[in-house]
């Protein structure tokens, strides 16, 4: 996305500071862009709409000329203040001007900026910095993305695609074939005309004459460069490959978990989602619903289906196991795993959890998530199952939320574009 400025330069104003200002613009945009995104349900964090910008974020800073020293001013008109009176503050906070609005309370108050974006534009702020930890590309995808590949030179095209160096190599071809006289060769001639016309040899001064017009006349009949040398480089479309994924979405939805906290697990997995479908065309979702037993749904059910019980954490994880080993081959596939939970779980079961997790899912997983919901200003412990992943090694990426404003946080936390190893 690109913010452009239409206003007119002023005076004194460079190119460098315009440049500044688009940028900080730019990041004012994508910081209201995420501050909207924390309020807005579930089914709108895939829509556009309008974005506020406070005055201030956008304001550019300027210099003038001021005045030094003491100043002492006489103002015509004032019958009731003398020097060193102090000024009472005026009523509602504000003066009296000729606008048809109220005073503010508070003394002041800044314009603000609306910005409408569509929903491409919203997704692409929302969206920015994220990606998929460690892809590999494990096997050829069966459907290719199409990219364009060097397929030689052609004698027509854009003037963005003229190949300078194959331009230059077929007029000096032409050149060299035709005789075109070197520039250096006629400088000769001129200067050896020059000394005979001085030592007033008539014969040699008529032979190279000749030669100079004869030099003269070739140069302009053979060009330096010709339209049939000029050759511009082609591209053809050629098949891509893309790295194929899937992402498992694991939901703890037993009873233990409140509305409050599955509205935050659903929230998250939809970012996830939305980023996924956004950035992604070759990454499967497999959702997962557990309680005491799991099984997986689609879309729908995961995220509107009311289905309650107990908790059993390893069920989710043997059917994970089932799936990828009857639809996602490891040496072809990359897989991901994201789990939400509010870390209840029976107590006889953490040993099979954890043997799952570092037998089976950790090694064959690129990148595991786990986030850990709770209710607001909630002082409890670490769960039992927080617990058991911290003592994998490696443990899975773990973060904790009580409150809907921690979600996107925690998600860029998760998903943010890193440099070298991205599990921590």
């Amino acid at each position: 996305m690109y913010v452009i400025d239409r206003r007119l330069n002023p005076s004194g104003k460079s190119l460098p500071n315009r440049q500044r200002f688009l940028r900080r613009a730019g990041h004012v945009l994508r910081e209201a862009v995420r501050n909207v995104s924390v309020e807005r349900p579930i089914r709108d964090v895939n829509e556009g709409g309008v974005v506020i910008i406070p005055a201030h974020g956008i304001g550019e800073p300027s210099f003038h000329v001021g005045q030094d020293g003491t100043h002492s001013r006489v103002l015509p008109g004032n019958q009731e203040f003398l020097e060193g009176d102090r000024l009472a503050r005026p009523p509602m906070g504000g003066g009296r001007g000729r606008g048809a609005g109220k005073g503010s309370y508070k003394g002041g108050g800044e314009d603000e900026f609306r910005v409408a974006l569509s929903a491409e534009e919203f997704l692409t702020l929302f969206l920015e910095d994220l990606e998929l930890p460690d892809l590999e590309r494990r096997k050829l995808s069966q459907t290719e993305a199409v990219g364009l590949r060097r397929a030689g030179f052609q004698k027509t095209g854009s003037p963005a695609n003229l190949a300078i160096s194959r331009t230059m190599r077929n007029a000096l071809s032409r050149r060299m074939a035709l005789h075109r006289p070197r520039p250096d060769d006629l400088e000769r001639l001129i200067e050896a005309l020059a000394e005979a016309e001085r030592e007033g040899k008539y014969k040699d001064i008529r032979l190279l004459r000749g030669l100079i017009a004869t030099h003269s006349a070739r140069t302009r009949a053979i060009p330096y460069i010709d339209p049939i040398d000029i050759r511009y480089r082609r591209y053809e479309p050629t098949p891509r490959p893309i790295a194929q994924a899937v992402m498992f979405c694991i939901m703890d939805v037993s009873g233990s978990m409140t509305e409050h906290m599955k509205d935050m697990a659903k929230r998250f997995f939809m970012l996830l989602y939305v980023f996924l479908q956004k950035r992604y065309k070759q990454v499967e979702v497999v959702f997962i619903r557990h309680t005491d037993h799991a099984k997986e749904v689609d879309e729908d059910n995961f995220f509107q289906s009311r289905e309650t019980g107990g908790t059993r954490v390893s069920s989710a994880l043997e059917e994970a196991l089932r799936i990828i080993g009857e639809r996602y081959p490891v040496s072809e596939w990359n897989i991901y795993i994201a789990q939400a939970s509010d870390g209840d779980n029976e107590t006889g079961d953490h040993e099979r959890a954890m043997k799952l997790m570092r037998d089976g899912l950790m090694p064959i997983s690129q990148y595991v998530a786990y986030l850990e919901v709770d209710e607001p200003h909630s002082d409890m412990p670490l769960s039992s199952l927080w617990k058991t992943y911290q003592n994998l090694d490696p443990a899975p990426s773990m973060r904790r939320v009580t409150m809907r404003q921690e979600i996107y946080p925690v998600f860029r936390d998760l998903f943010r574009r890193r440099d070298g190893l991205n599990v921590e």
